[in-house]
């Protein structure tokens, strides 16, 4: 991709907006960063930016900013702009992780689903690290693709491995991964798509630029993901997880029936059953990546759970305390109860934050089998209360933190776990599903009682 000397435009000055402005200023190019937000509220790296040169356009989306411009990098997560659309018309508009696939050497691993993403991303990078392969782990997790460009893992042999949303993969038309899972998929974001075909059809575009050589990783078991058959057809196709997968439970043990290898699910740091299908799919996409066998014994043995993903926080008068605030769809709560909670186990759910859009009919049919009581909290609290109107369990309200795990110890009896997994976003009362599980984590904290 020719950079040197060419007028372009980023928009949005969030990480990645940064980091792909940074990149395309360091390659030469005249760079034009756009925000609505004002110069306060924005990083101070984007001060930094403009002192090297780089032309800072704030307050608007204002087309009089753009004028010349040759190429667009729409950050992952802008809205609609109804006033760039002559722009867009005339342009080439990319996604940040697009322009960082163009100008990379590394092979690039390429992972997205609704549920586990960042798990099974930061697994795979660890297995090739292990392997003595220099590795980038980023994406949607942690760091911006763009930083990856130029550095230590961006050579024929290192590894670029990134988690990839629908946002980032919306606009991306030469993205081609070496190795691209799709994990799952569920409804999920139906407050930004039309449907969700529109958003399974933005995760499938992970498949659309590869070639005969490189592999696509799927479900086994997962008719969802059935109608990517065509897209995968010229690549080699892989299965994990369910009856069928080429690496999948067996017994008491994760197995890869290609080579032989196995691990006892004892074994497994990560414990719970989507934990243990989140496993199958890290071996599967590290071993097409060239991760070693060993590598992949020792990360499952040793590398435990991501903050806020199933994080035991701790127990108190019988009952376990989990934060699963990362789990901010409906099959991402459902998950975590089918991995955590069982008819013998029963789970108090603390839930609710910004409605996404989709059903919560799943979630309240497990609730049936494994809940103890729902706690609600946000701007959904209602509506949720509403779609759960049929659940003959105790259903509270709250509105803070503080009362929703308060509430919850009230419901809860020895052998229970009271779970956070709001099956909702954080953006209500909290900056992020982060700040959420930290609010979690110091309300839990805080209950008078000795731990057990």
């Amino acid at each position: 991709m020719e950079v040197q000397g060419r007028k372009m435009a980023v928009i949005g000055a969030g990480a990645s907006g940064l980091a792909a402005a940074a990149l395309l200023h360091a390659r030469g190019a005249e760079v034009i960063l756009n925000d609505r937000r004002p110069r306060e509220e924005l990083d101070a790296r984007a001060a930094e930016l403009e002192q090297s040169g780089v032309k800072l356009a704030l307050g608007s989306h204002d087309p009089a900013f753009f004028a010349g411009v040759e190429l667009v990098v729409l950050s992952p997560g802008v809205p609609p702009i109804p006033e760039l659309a002559a722009l867009f018309s005339k342009v080439e508009v990319i996604g940040e992780v697009e322009l960082a696939s163009r100008l990379l050497t590394a092979p690039l691993i390429g992972i997205t689903g609704t549920n586990g993403k960042s798990t099974v991303t930061t697994l795979v990078g660890e297995m090739l690290q292990r392997s003595g392969l220099k590795t980038f782990v980023g994406g949607n997790l942690g760091r911006a693709a763009c930083e990856a460009v130029g550095g230590e893992a961006d050579t024929e042999d290192g590894r670029v491995v990134l988690e990839l949303s629908s946002f980032q993969l919306e606009k991306v038309r030469k993205l081609r991964p070496k190795v691209a899972a799709l994990l799952n998929l569920s409804p999920d974001h139906l407050d930004r798509y039309r449907s969700a075909d529109d958003y399974a059809k933005a995760k499938s575009n992970i498949f659309a630029a590869q070639r005969r050589g490189d592999h696509a990783v799927l479900p086994a078991n997962d008719d969802a993901v059935k109608q990517l058959g065509p897209m995968t057809a010229n690549v080699g196709r892989h299965g994990f997880g369910g009856e069928d997968g080429i690496v999948r439970v067996q017994g008491d043990a994760l197995v890869d029936l290609k080579t032989g290898w196995s691990i006892a699910l004892s074994e497994i740091r990560l414990q719970g059953r989507h934990n243990h299908e989140n496993a199958a799919a890290a071996v599967l996409i590290a071993r097409l990546a060239g991760a070693s066998a060993e590598a992949m014994t020792a990360t499952l043995r040793e590398v435990g759970g991501l903050p806020h993903r199933a994080e035991k926080v701790r127990e108190l008068d019988g009952v376990t305390y989990v934060d699963d605030s990362k789990a901010t769809n409906v099959g991402a709560t459902v998950a975590a109860l089918d991995g955590l909670a069982s008819k013998t186990r029963k789970a108090v759910l603390i839930a609710g934050g910004v409605d996404k859009g989709g059903s919560y009919a799943p979630l309240v049919e497990r609730l049936t089998e494994v809940g103890r009581g729902v706690v609600l909290i946000g701007k959904s609290a209602q509506l949720i209360a509403r779609e759960m109107a049929s659940l003959r369990l105790p259903i509270r309200f709250a509105d803070s933190m503080e009362a929703a795990v308060a509430e919850a110890r009230g419901l809860a009896r020895p052998g229970d776990i009271v779970l956070l997994a709001p099956a909702c976003s954080s953006f209500d009362m909290f900056r992020s599903y982060a700040h959420r599980g930290d609010a979690f984590q110091e309300a839990t904290r805080a209950l008078e009682g000795g731990d057990a």
